[in-house]
């Protein structure tokens, strides 16, 4: 009797050892992209399980080349460890031990120089305490090579400007290790997905540089409030909704009033073809200017910025994915064919300010850099077309 070939193993060629965290890439798809700072950016996460009896702690880890060990493009080790750890909840790990029978998600984002810098695929070398074999409850120092993960190199869908005119800012975006968007992993329709991966919240500043004036719990008083949201490209429409109230600014909804229906307030969905489609939420109600089933062309203006959802100021989220679900689809990198990075808020300065109210404006530079087919990193100061 002739036995049918089975697929070759893809592990290790080394000896077999016991590794009592196993550690598995997050996502569909690795692709570097090239940000306004010219260093092409690879994001992604991973699943760490203990499957042994005894706790795990990580005290180290090495990001390199899967071809060529010696070039370590990252180490994470200390406070930097617990600060991309994250349950999956999500919510932010306590501490660098993974407990028996129990994961983690771990976050990394590189910044590469292209082209001599950027590998064929990344590997991840772990330095934990663990169980050395499947009987003992008591951690042993063991370090080994886990996760290849190859790198995609196909060419990114480029899209359009999402909003029109100037002085919008890249709020909670890449590459940051606040984990803002990146935190939320949602476990939906049996399976653990990240669409907002690569999110955008957008923001506006006004001359002065500020993002509200007024009386903050107002949403009248934030600077971009009521703009004109825009078709990144031409597609159809798949999914809307357009009846829910502004949020009150200042604070988030009471997560018991959230349904998955409701979480991102009102919304659109289009089809842009190629398995891409891209999400815009948080409108104006009532502001929504297409349907299920439009044809939308590039340019074309969907709807009004709002504060709708699950929100504490009014901004335009935008994100690309790989399905038609919101929360059930993996987030996607792209690049933006054409704005003018006008300037840069500090990152610090903003994370810690418990407010949005001040002057953000000050590093708008006199003479702004046309970018061309990249993408808008966190907190930039950027400038679109006029429509």
């Amino acid at each position: 009797m002739m036995l049918a070939a089975w697929p070759k193993a893809t592990g290790s060629t080394a000896a077999d050892a016991f590794t009592p965290v196993t550690v598995s890439p997050m996502g569909t798809s690795h692709s570097p992209m090239v940000g306004t700072d010219g260093l092409s950016h690879v994001v992604y996460e991973l699943a760490m399980t203990n499957t042994k009896m005894a706790p795990a702690t990580l005290l180290r880890m090495d990001v390199l080349d899967a071809d060529a060990p010696n070039r370590i493009f990252a180490s994470y080790q200390d406070q930097e460890i617990i600060a991309r750890m994250r349950t999956l909840q999500p919510r932010p790990a306590e501490s660098a031990v993974i407990a028996p029978n129990t994961s983690r998600l771990f976050y990394i984002e590189l910044g590469l120089r292209a082209p001599g810098e950027l590998p064929k695929a990344l590997a991840h070398h772990l330095y934990i305490l663990g169980a050395a074999n499947p009987g003992t409850s008591t951690p042993t120092p063991l370090d080994y090579r886990a996760a290849r993960i190859r790198l995609n190199y196909t060419p990114l869908p480029i899209i359009g400007p999402p909003l029109a005119g100037d002085n919008w800012v890249v709020v909670n975006g890449c590459c940051n290790s606040a984990i803002a968007h990146r935190g939320s992993f949602q476990s939906v329709n049996g399976g653990l997905y990240d669409a907002q991966r690569f999110a955008i919240d957008y923001m506006r500043l006004n001359a002065d540089g500020e993002l509200v004036r007024g009386d903050p719990s107002d949403v009248h008083s934030y600077v971009g409030y009521g703009a004109e949201v825009l078709a990144v490209a031409d597609g159809n429409v798949i999914a809307t909704l357009d009846n829910l109230d502004d949020q009150k600014p200042g604070a988030l909804p009471d997560p018991a009033s959230i349904t998955v229906e409701t979480v991102d307030g009102n919304h659109v969905v289009i089809d842009i073809g190629n398995g891409l489609y891209v999400f815009y939420a948080h409108l104006q109600k009532d502001s929504l200017t297409v349907r299920v089933g439009t044809h939308v062309s590039r340019g074309m203006v969907i709807g009004k910025l709002g504060n709708s959802g699950n929100t504490s100021a009014p901004h335009l989220h935008f994100h690309m994915m790989n399905g038609r679900s919101v929360l059930g689809s993996d987030g996607l990198s792209y690049l933006v064919d054409d704005f003018d990075l006008a300037g840069q808020i500090d990152v610090r300065t903003f994370d810690e300010s418990p407010t949005l109210a001040g002057y953000w404006g000050q590093r708008r530079w006199k003479k702004m850099i046309p970018e061309r087919d990249r993408f808008p990193l966190n907190l930039n100061i950027v400038n679109f077309p006029k429509h």
